[in-house]
């Protein structure tokens, strides 16, 4: 990655690999961070609108959890748009996403329909899974996303090897593999850091910290907790704290660390420093943090209220505008949860479809 050296192991930063600090992450270096490269008017109503869709479509999915439309488990994404939507900004068409079970923005910033992401969440036959995976289990190859997985940390071995796949027919892909603090500490993760250094893999691994794995805060569950982004420097790999709630310094962050890993670096380590604001899941009351907390980083750090900002400073466009933008997205919402509503339920016959993938050896082996 530009700027990034390796040294006895572990990665030093020099220059713009140290530009973002998120809000919240305390020392010196926090004060001196330079600020993240501006937006050009067309990223920034474009980070609008998409970080809208996913918090509009986040909150309605909640109401219909609520109302019993939704089975099984749901995890919310808001308050961490910015992260999936600057680093789909930043990689390529035919870059490849995977993630855990809180996934529905990753979903749809990738392109996929808010109908079908919906569907599947109520469980009808026009979900992405046929209305058979729910919430956590969702995929889209024609959108180069491979889910959504519901076992912790289960998706970062897979992302890995979605990245050794990429290596072996040299098509010049990466792959986003995101994780949360709370998998940081399972077994499976460091394997996969160890086989992406030893092979040189072109992966990214996000690391999604929004400070507590389920009720546990980071700073009780991991060791220093402050340098997360170091996990993977004794197997050589560099890594980076990365402010998570400012779309801008995702997208900055992510545009270089894609450059370090196809350009045959190896693998790269993005922690971003971000926040949810709902619980783990929707049956979470979130009791251990308080209600100030989340007020405060609602108040100072909300992504979407940033670009928000922004718009209006720069005069890219005016109240009215964004009124319009956000009438439109709510539409798009309640035509999706229209659609999972009135869709019907999946045939019995359903439960013995896609179970086993019949393969044929090829070159007559």
């Amino acid at each position: 990655m530009a700027g990034a050296k390796k040294k006895g192991g572990s990665a030093t930063k020099t220059g713009s690999a140290s530009r973002s600090r998120p809000a919240g992450r305390k020392g010196k270096a926090a004060k001196s961070a330079p600020a993240a490269p501006a937006f050009s008017p067309e990223e920034e109503l474009h980070a609008y609108r998409e970080m809208l869709l996913i918090r509009r479509f986040e909150e309605k999915a909640g109401q219909m959890y609520g109302m019993g439309l939704i089975g099984g488990f749901c995890h919310l994404y808001i308050g961490q748009e910015a992260v999936v939507t600057g680093l789909k900004m930043a990689i390529e068409e035919g870059d490849q996403m995977i993630t855990s079970y809180r996934d529905h923005g990753h979903m749809l910033v990738c392109g996929m329909d808010p109908k079908g992401v919906m569907a599947e969440l109520t469980g009808r036959r026009g979900g992405y899974s046929k209305g058979k995976g729910g919430s956590m289990h969702m995929f889209s190859r024609e959108k180069n996303f491979f889910g959504g997985h519901g076992i912790v940390g289960a998706q970062v071995p897979l992302g890995a090897g979605l990245a050794f796949a990429n290596k072996y027919n040299d098509n010049g892909r990466i792959t986003l593999t995101f994780f949360g603090e709370g998998a940081l500490n399972q077994g499976q993760v460091y394997e996969s850091f160890n086989m992406a250094a030893l092979w040189k893999l072109p992966v990214v691994f996000v690391l999604e910290n929004n400070r507590y794995a389920m009720g546990t805060s980071v700073t009780r569950s991991a060791a220093k907790s402050e340098e997360l982004y170091n996990r993977g420097s004794i197997y050589g790999i560099p890594g980076e704290p990365v402010d998570g709630m400012d779309v801008r310094a995702v997208k900055d962050a992510g545009e270089r660390a894609a450059k370090w890993t196809r350009d045959g670096n190896g693998p790269i380590i993005l922690e971003m420093l971000t926040y949810r604001y709902r619980g783990h899941s929707m049956s979470d009351p979130a009791k251990y943090r308080t209600r100030e907390e989340v007020q405060k980083m609602r108040a100072e750090h909300d992504p979407i209220e940033q670009v928000r900002t922004r718009i209006l400073d720069a005069g890219l466009a005016g109240e009215d505008d964004l009124k319009t933008i956000d009438k439109e997205v709510r539409a798009k919402v309640s035509e999706a949860a229209e659609f999972a509503q009135a869709d019907a339920e999946p045939d019995a016959a359903e439960l013995w479809s896609d179970v086993l993938l019949e393969a044929t050896a090829q070159g007559g082996n």
